[in-house]
């Protein structure tokens, strides 16, 4: 299983995509305090379609707390500030995902904590400040499951 954290994120449709997204890949979902939101957020709830109740989703008071509670073996940060692209990993059950908010990504302190080849970036053209949370979310869940082999999809039924 993959995991995917979403630190600190703000707008209510990009983490409900990102809801819908996970339930149907079986990735499991960290929300990492503060949310700019609250989770019965009607805007939440419209964008992930009631995926909630098919989704793994559990929340973290920090990101110490995720750190300790889930101990990962291997984490991906993604920013616009990562040297290495996502395809340049190949990616295995039980890595962790890590996402910014919307407005501020992550913390420099995290993104150098990781070190250069855990920070990932997707291309973009050189004008460009950022792609969409969920778009990003999506692109990297997608790839990684596809390093998996799309493990628990239709297609190994």
């Amino acid at each position: 299983m993959i995991h995917v954290v979403l630190y600190q994120p703000e707008i209510p449709p990009n983490t409900g995509n990102i809801i819908r997204l996970c339930a149907n890949t079986g990735v499991k979902l960290h929300l990492i305090h503060p949310l700019g939101f609250k989770l019965e957020d009607r805007a939440l709830r419209r964008a992930g379609l009631d995926y909630h109740e098919w989704a793994d989703v559990e929340q973290h008071a920090s990101f110490d707390e995720f750190l300790s509670k889930a101990m990962p073996k291997r984490l991906f940060a993604f920013s616009t500030k990562g040297r290495k692209f996502y395809t340049e990993v190949n990616y295995k059950s039980g890595d962790v995902l890590l996402f910014g908010s919307e407005t501020s990504g992550l913390p420099k302190d995290i993104l150098e904590g990781l070190g250069e080849n855990h920070v990932l970036k997707l291309p973009m053209k050189e004008q460009s400040r950022s792609l969409n949370l969920s778009n990003t979310v999506a692109i990297v869940v997608y790839q990684a499951w596809y390093d998996l082999g799309f493990q628990g999809s239709v297609m190994h039924k």
